[in-house]
């Protein structure tokens, strides 16, 4: 498959070259996850953006589904939606009792969700900013391999409102609505809520009925306060409340399940983003960011994924996890002015502070514990942070930064069991550029992440598994971003290769109960050495009014060094877990007439490793979608698909004993993911 991709992406480019007619520009793109908005073109980092058109033609509701139009980004899922995400092969895969740090940052509207990617819901929203490698200078220890930003849509001057109604197999309905404009002269306002239901994608056999449903609403308010030229308070209030079930495993390994206590994943969040831009000063512009997020997460399971009677020998576990996740952050930012800039004002500049508290607390209901478990993590997190760029002549610039940040933690729990991990973390960029002409960067960088070490808490663990240490990472980086043809092609690629030190690696081992059933134990430890390497590539071709065209590939190249994981097994050499080595992206729109557009698209990866612990790998696969839009005034009908070949697919894979009819063997077990599907939806802006 991947030759044949390489193939045709090669030919479209070289056509995109030679083709010439009228046609209209590509809308240019403007990334707001750095300190300042830019233009995509401008930025030294490798960045995807999946603007609200692609999302609409696509049909997509959550992050989950967009990520498959990013190169070299994976998710793993493990509960109803995926709430944890590998950019370029690095990222957390599930969690259980421990506490958690991540690798890949997830902020929407300017709150930080990492690790709690349910909850990204995407109606109304303007765009998904992926940011590729570690983001040490702008969000340190939580972005070691990359950040992704989503950014919903602002208020409007003018008013506007739209209704959207979806409806499709599985028993699948939604409604939303926006509503926006101003209140004043000086004040804009926008609201937007949406509610869809769908009864899930499998039957338990057992119960005779679907328990794996999803209950998803949203409810968000935005609001935009000129005070005056120099000052603009913007405020944004959000809900996100989940109630989804939880029953994706079968013994059999197919969609059905026999599931007694089917389990759930449910999440309810508040959280709140205000920013006050302060203009009035000559040297330097001011910005005032504060962020709070309230957040009940509700996460459980029917372990033996069976029925009492379902064979002699079988056991019957439960288990649960409730935790309460409250965050707040508050930054300040001094941006250069124009007529401030250092150096003969060659220089632009960035100082900032930053700091964030976390408290999450945790309650753990599980049939093998005499009494529930119960843990508190609280994190303090102090930064200083600096980024400049230095205009060395009409051609070349170079960008620096540096953060320097510090991280303090207190663990508890039931078991009397205390941690007090603190670090002291620094990060930064270089990078110099070449501007090529008007519309041509070529860059190289060198930018260094990091991510605090931690510890984990199983009792059953031997004391040299108990704690861990911080993980370093090294990013070098050739880019190249383009606009050719009258700016009807778009091009950025970059080439990069990863360093990393101390690798914080979560893998597995296994304990075997008296009842000869398995308890299976996740811990967290730093392998020796990693190596990344890869290319990244993102095209966007309008080769006439009636035809747009869309490509991406994620080629990615990983290994261990002198790592020997809890089975003992030397894994030296070997592929790190879920980075595919290579992932695909292509899609046409075609407009028929001025009302009916035709958008058809396949996305597709390589097999990947599902742990570091076992040998179990998904299969490679390639899923299309296909869409037809007919517009009547202000009405837009669309009948869509999604997965239309009905591929059977993986998200998420574990190696153990639990069937009962074998004697519990260990085997491989599989997550698939969502079947084929289709809807109809209805949606108007006026």
């Amino acid at each position: 498959m991947s030759k044949y991709f390489i193939s045709f992406t090669s030919c479209l480019l070289l056509s995109s070259f030679l083709y010439a007619q009228q046609s209209a520009d590509i809308q240019e793109i403007i990334v707001t996850a750095d300190f300042r908005q830019q233009n995509l073109s401008n930025i030294s980092n490798s960045i995807s953006v999946l603007d609200d058109s692609l999302l609409e033609d696509q049909h997509i509701s959550h992050l989950e589904e967009a990520l498959y139009h990013a190169p070299n980004v994976n998710f793993s899922s493990g509960s109803n939606r995926a709430r944890f995400y590998q950019i370029r092969g690095i990222g957390e895969r599930g969690q259980f009792s421990e506490p958690l740090n991540s690798s890949v940052g997830l902020m929407i509207d300017g709150v930080d969700f990492s690790g709690a990617g349910n909850a990204a819901l995407l109606y109304d929203v303007e765009q998904v900013e992926i940011l590729m490698g570690p983001q040490g200078t702008r969000y340190g220890s939580n972005a070691l391999a990359g950040l992704i930003n989503i950014r919903s849509k602002d208020p409007t001057s003018e008013a506007a409102y739209g209704l959207k109604i979806d409806l499709g197999n599985y028993n699948s309905r939604g409604l939303a609505a926006y509503l926006s404009g101003p209140l004043s002269q000086t004040l804009q306002f926008r609201l937007s809520a949406q509610r869809s239901r769908s009864d899930g994608f499998s039957q338990n056999l057992y119960l005779k009925r679907p328990t794996n449903q999803r209950d998803e609403s949203l409810l968000r308010g935005k609001l935009r306060w000129q005070v005056s030229d120099d000052i603009q308070f913007d405020l944004s209030l959000s809900r996100v409340d989940l109630d989804n079930g939880y029953d994706a495993f079968s013994l059999d390994n197919i969609r059905d399940t026999l599931s007694d206590e089917p389990g759930f994943d449910r999440q309810t969040s508040d959280f709140m983003n205000s920013t006050l831009h302060l203009g009035g000063f000559r040297l330097a512009q001011i910005e005032l960011i504060g962020a709070f997020s309230d957040s009940n997460i509700d996460y459980g399971y029917d372990e033996d994924w069976s029925y009492i009677g379902l064979h002699p020998f079988e056991y019957s576990s439960t288990d649960r996890y409730l935790r309460e996740r409250d965050s707040a952050s508050a930054e300040m930012r001094f941006l250069s002015r124009e007529n401030s800039q250092l150096f003969a004002g060659r220089t632009s500049w960035v100082l900032g502070l930053f700091h964030l508290q976390q408290e999450v607390s945790l309650k753990r209901l599980y049939t093998y514990l005499t009494e529930p478990f119960s843990s508190r993590y609280q994190i303090n997190r102090s930064a200083i942070f600096t980024d400049t760029s230095t205009e060395l002549n009409s051609r070349w610039s170079l960008d620096l930064g540096l953060r320097l940040e510090r991280f303090d933690a207190e663990y508890l729990d039931s078991s009397s069991l205390l941690f007090k991990p603190q670090d002291n973390l620094q990060g930064g960029k270089v990078s110099l550029n070449y501007l090529m002409g008007e519309s041509s960067l070529l860059y190289l960088s060198a930018a260094r992440g990091y991510k605090a070490g931690g510890f984990n808490t199983d009792g059953s663990l031997d004391p040299d598994l108990r704690e861990f240490g911080d993980e370093r990472l090294w990013n070098y980086e050739l880019g190249f971003k383009g606009a050719f043809d009258n700016n009807r092609l778009q091009l950025s690629s970059a080439l990069f290769y990863m360093d990393r030190k101390a690798v914080q690696i979560a893998s597995s081992t296994t304990r075997l109960r008296a009842d000869l059933s398995t308890a299976f134990i996740d811990y967290i430890g730093n392998a020796a050495q990693g190596r990344n390497v890869g290319l990244e590539l993102n095209a966007n071709w309008q080769p006439s009014n009636d035809l747009n065209l869309q490509a991406a590939l994620g080629m990615l190249k990983t290994r261990y060094e002198n790592f020997i994981n809890s089975a003992g097994d030397n894994l030296s050499g070997r592929a790190q877990a879920h980075a595919p080595s290579y992932q695909f992206s292509l899609g046409a729109t075609y407009s028929l007439n001025a009302n009916l557009d035709v958008n058809i698209s396949i996305q597709g990866k390589d097999r990947f490793y599902f742990s570091d612990s076992h040998n179990i790998e998904s299969d490679s696969y390639a899923l299309w979608h296909a869409s037809i839009d007919w517009q009547f005034d202000k009405w837009l009908v669309s009948l869509w698909g999604r997965n239309l070949g009905d591929k059977g697919y993986s998200v998420r894979g574990f190696y153990f004993g639990n069937d009962p009819r074998d004697a519990y063997t260990p085997k491989g077990y599989t997550q698939l993911g969502e079947p084929r599907r289709i809807g109809l939806s209805l949606s108007a802006d006026f």
